[in-house]
Order: structure tokens, then C-alpha cells, then sequence
């Protein structure tokens, strides 16, 4: 009797109303992104967001934090999420199976990978000087945007 009693707090408006984005989203996400292939775009997502997260670490070290720049940075990374979507209805159209899913979210995840590098030694952060020299030429570019922003503040 108390399992049942517990059920009514189940049963609320915005459960309801999670439960049917759920259902909207679920056979939307399958259709753009393939099946089965969530473990991929989580792990594409994971190093967005810890892009995100050593940006933010990398300009507050350098004081040229803005939230206005990350706010206009949202658009592009909306973008890049919708980027497998575009290369999964391509490989629909060819009849190729994943090729180009798997390679532009790949290539997006070295790219995501770069970038987190790049932040983290401009925060400070330790990284292997052999990683370091790997990705030498998107630090540059960073600390080279970095002074730029801050030049134009």
C-alpha cells in the first residue's frame, strides 16, 4: 500500500511534461545522430564541456574573461554539436554506413582535444611537454586572441 501512495508523487505536471520532451526528443535524437551511437556524442560533448570549463580557467588566469565572448561563443558550439547530425544524414544519402559520422565527430573530438590542451597550459595547468609540443600552434593561436581581446578592452 505505501508503494502505491508513493506513486502519486510521480504523477506531477512536470514530470509530465519532462516525460513528453522525452518522448519528442528520443526518436528526434535517433533520427539526426543514427542508433546506438550515444556513447560517441557523450564522449564528443565531455570534451566540449571540458573545453569550456579550461577556457574559462585559461582567461580568468589572463584576465580576459568575458562572459559577453562566451555567451557569443553558444552559437558555435551548437553548431559543432549539429555537425554529426549534417555528416549522419549525409552517409544516409550515400549509403555509406557511419563514414562520414564517425569521421567529422572524430576530427571534432581531436579538434576539442587541441583546444582543451591549449587552455589548460594557459591556465597553468601541468601538461606533458611532449603534449605541449604537439599542440604548440593552437597555443599560440590562443595566447594570440588572448592579447588581442585584451587590447581591445
Amino acid at each position: 500500500m505505501k508503494f502505491l501512495q508513493s506513486l502519486e508523487n510521480l504523477w506531477t505536471p512536470a514530470n509530465a511534461f519532462a516525460a513528453s520532451i522525452g518522448v519528442l526528443l528520443a526518436p528526434l535524437f535517433r533520427y539526426l545522430y543514427g542508433s546506438e551511437r550515444g556513447d560517441i556524442l557523450t564522449v564528443m560533448i565531455l570534451f566540449i564541456a571540458a573545453d569550456w570549463g579550461t577556457g574559462i580557467a585559461a582567461s580568468k588566469k589572463d584576465e580576459t574573461y568575458s562572459s559577453d565572448y562566451g555567451l557569443r561563443r553558444i552559437p558555435r558550439t551548437l553548431f559543432i554539436i549539429a555537425f554529426p547530425a549534417f555528416a549522419n544524414m549525409l552517409d544516409r544519402v550515400m549509403g555509406t554506413p557511419g563514414f562520414l559520422f564517425y569521421g567529422v565527430t572524430f576530427g571534432l573530438i581531436y579538434h576539442t582535444w587541441n583546444s582543451m590542451i591549449a587552455n589548460a597550459h594557459r591556465a597553468g595547468w601541468y601538461v606533458p611537454k611532449s603534449v605541449i609540443d604537439f599542440v604548440s600552434s593552437e597555443i599560440k593561436a590562443k595566447a594570440d586572441r588572448s592579447m588581442k581581446q585584451k587590447g581591445e578592452k
